[in-house]
């Protein structure tokens, strides 16, 4: 694969060496370019785990988890990294832990260090976390921890002003890219998913995020918070455009 073109859709002109500040640098490009976003879904589209990369960079869309790891998992192969993409079995407070392959990650090597990267999980680190256990990490989005759950998983935690909080558990055995296909599905078509209740699209920026969550459209910065609702497709769509380039 060329990785100029997705490159260039992340307006990314820095160095592509095989280094931690190359990949902490493309991480945060991504965050800051590719929204993460579930519309295909509420258009009845679809999702092909093997049509990331032209929805990504063609297309100029975002994705969930599996599209947005699995393109960046390829872009960062091409250009020389050791990647592998890992399960995970997000969290949440009502049911626990999902089941296996409930979300996509990656893990890169580097230097004899594996670090864990994640373009596709909302409001998570803009950097890699060293795969080091029971050391708080901070990044620009927060505080993190990894920990030892059992014999076959770990624990990603974030801290949320009071406690450190589960995230997900994944293992760090490597799966391919057609073991997320029933879950993918499960995703998309389910009604005991979460993406197939609301319309989603969100993007980090620098200083907060932009979200429009069903018809609600949310502008953070810092601590500022603005909600605005949107008064039907014509504005859902022009919102869509303005802060998120999509043009469905």
């Amino acid at each position: 694969m060329n990785p100029q073109p997705y490159l260039d859709r992340l307006q990314y002109a820095g160095a592509t060496s095989v280094s931690l500040p190359t990949l902490r640098d493309l991480q945060a490009a991504h965050l800051f370019r590719v929204p993460f976003e579930n519309l295909d879904i509420h258009q009845s589209r679809p999702i092909e785990l093997g049509g990331s990369y032209a929805k990504v960079v063609e297309q100029r869309r975002g994705g969930f988890c599996y599209e947005l790891n699995g393109a960046f998992a390829k872009l960062l192969r091409a250009l020389g990294f050791e990647v592998k993409l890992i399960s995970g079995r997000v969290h949440s407070a009502k049911n626990g832990f999902g089941p296996e392959f409930d979300h996509m990650a990656c893990i890169v090597t580097l230097a004899g260090t594996d670090y864990l990267v994640d373009v596709g999980f909302g409001e998570f680190s803009l950097g890699p976390l060293a795969l080091r256990l029971d050391e708080e990490q901070t990044d620009p989005r927060g505080r993190f921890r990894l920990i030892r759950h059992d014999e076959q998983y770990l624990l990603v935690q974030k801290f949320d002003g009071t406690d450190f909080r589960p995230e997900y558990l994944f293992s760090e055995t490597p799966r391919e890219l057609t073991e997320f296909a029933g879950m993918c599905h499960f995703h998309q078509t389910s009604p005991a998913s979460h993406f197939t209740q609301k319309r989603l699209c969100s993007l980090a920026t620098p200083s907060g995020r932009i979200t429009i969550t069903g018809n609600t459209l949310r502008l953070k910065e810092g601590e500022k918070l603005t909600e605005t609702e949107l008064a039907g497709p014509a504005e859902f769509n022009q919102a869509l455009r303005q802060y998120f380039g999509i043009q469905l």
